[in-house]
């Protein structure tokens, strides 16, 4: 008989109750992954029913038979449309949300809407009581304000910088706003834009306080308030201030009084909620629930991160994407985690804001919008002018749509991303149609000022785009 060889006498041979306790602890181990992974499944796919149930929104349709009230009514619920052209060529579904369709002409109305109507339910605006709401904005917004705000009773007064399209100056005017307008200055500069809007909104308090403090009564006594005659509105406090920081619902006397309202939408949170609340639910009841991609610009931040955050709510999977132009410093705090744009080197720049012919998007500072926007951006894509004229030229001579300049932006990223992905096999990608090109005449359709800024004006780039495969490291 052959001795067996030593090693084997060496295995220790596990005992049957060991081997059963082994198979018992692998058969539990395995029956808890299966258990926590349908746990899972279960709690995510509840998640998304109660945030679908949460809102119980009406369909996308305006019947015939529906009255709405007044042209705040007609805020909201704009059509999904499919852009033809580049869907077609690029083999995805190329979605864009018709926000130029509001009544006020873009985008900005819904923020303007829930900004006041914010403000009323604080206590912090009363209407027809001479009370005026002031904002610093290129354009959009002030004329989102101006519209909203004729119609709830209250006045309006827009500060702006001075290189903006002519065509946003006329309608402010029109809409019965005050147009101020001032040189375009950094952020750092107390006569920027945005700095100068809070300061008017605090002179017109203590100046409509004062002329109350001075008023006769018809025995000739000075009228006696019964709180401190200054009152200052800003929604970055989110509450009234006044001498000694009263309530401003405290009597009727602070209630009738004319307020300075400093709408803020870089730095209020309502920017957001309109977002969240409002597009970002449409979006998904449009598409059924089916986003591949969300593609936005960003000037305040408020519409990526209130659409972005409520598509990432229901499907984590969705890819937030940023559309930046030339100029702006959002691009690189995504990619690189640092604003800085070498475009901004000390004499280069033609603005001091953001030097691009495209407005409405793009900035070098970080608002309270944007920093809720930066943790669901996923990818961002640097636009140059000439990509966002040549998207425009394109789609006008394709498909019969006249875009402003931050639309074109938005598509010229959403082409950027299918073709980074290597999409082809019908993804949906959906993105902000912010404006229409009729605020953009003077400037962004103007063929004698883009010669004079060297921007070529045909269609030709878009065409490259479609054929190129766009990497990472192309943009």
């Amino acid at each position: 008989m052959v001795p067996s060889p030593s090693w084997i006498s060496r295995i220790n041979v596990p005992s049957p109750t060991a081997i059963r306790q082994i198979l018992y602890g692998v058969i539990l181990g395995v029956s808890l992954s299966i258990a926590s992974t349908s746990l899972a499944v279960y709690y995510q796919a509840r998640k998304r029913e109660r945030r679908a149930a949460q809102y119980q929104p009406r369909p996308i349709e305006l019947r015939r038979e529906e009255v709405l009230s007044g042209v705040t009514g007609l805020i909201g619920n704009t059509p999904l449309i499919r852009i033809n052209s580049l869907s077609d060529a690029l083999g995805v579904e190329i979605l864009g949300k018709t926000e130029f369709l509001n009544p006020g002409g873009s985008v900005k109305d819904r923020v303007a809407l829930r900004m006041i109507e914010d403000a009323e339910k604080n206590g912090l605006l009363y209407p027809y009581t001479g009370s005026r709401i002031f904002e610093g904005t290129v354009g959009s917004t002030g004329i989102s304000i101006a519209t909203i705000a004729v119609a709830r009773g209250y006045n309006a007064t827009i500060i702006m910088p001075d290189d903006v399209a002519e065509e946003k100056v006329k309608a402010l005017l029109a809409l019965g706003a005050e147009v101020e307008r001032v040189r375009p200055a950094s952020i750092v500069d107390k006569k920027q834009y945005v700095n100068l809007a809070r300061r008017r909104a605090i002179d017109f308090g203590k100046r409509s306080s004062l002329d109350r403090a001075n008023s006769l009564t018809d025995n000739g006594s000075p009228h006696l308030l019964k709180s401190p005659p200054s009152v200052v509105i800003s929604t970055l406090s989110t509450h009234a201030t006044s001498g000694a920081d009263a309530d401003p619902r405290a009597d009727e006397d602070i209630i009738s009084k004319p307020r300075g309202f400093f709408a803020d939408q870089f730095e209020n949170k309502s920017n957001f909620e309109a977002h969240f609340d409002g597009t970002g639910p449409e979006i998904w009841r449009q598409t059924d629930g089916r986003v591949d991609a969300f593609v936005s610009g960003a000037g305040t931040g408020g519409t990526i991160a209130g659409v972005g955050q409520y598509l990432k709510s229901m499907n984590e999977d969705v890819i937030v994407a940023l559309a930046d132009p030339e100029g702006s410093g959002l691009y690189n705090k995504v990619k690189y985690g640092v604003m800085f744009d070498r475009k901004e080197a000390e004499g280069t720049k033609r603005r001091h804001q953001v030097d691009t012919v495209v407005e409405g998007i793009g900035i070098n500072r970080l608002t309270n919008n944007i920093e809720l926007a930066l943790p669901i951006i996923d990818d961002a894509f640097r636009i140059t002018d000439a990509e966002a004229v040549s998207m425009s030229r394109y789609l006008v001579h394709n498909d019969g749509l006249l875009l402003g300049s931050s639309s074109a932006c938005n598509l010229v990223a959403c082409v950027k991303l299918v073709r980074q992905m290597g999409w082809k096999d019908g993804q949906k990608i959906v993105t902000i149609l912010c404006d229409s090109g009729t605020r953009h005449y003077s400037k962004f359709w103007n063929d004698e000022y883009l010669h004079t800024a060297n921007i070529p004006n045909d269609s030709h780039i878009v065409l490259d785009l479609l054929d190129t495969p766009i990497t990472s490291s192309s943009e």
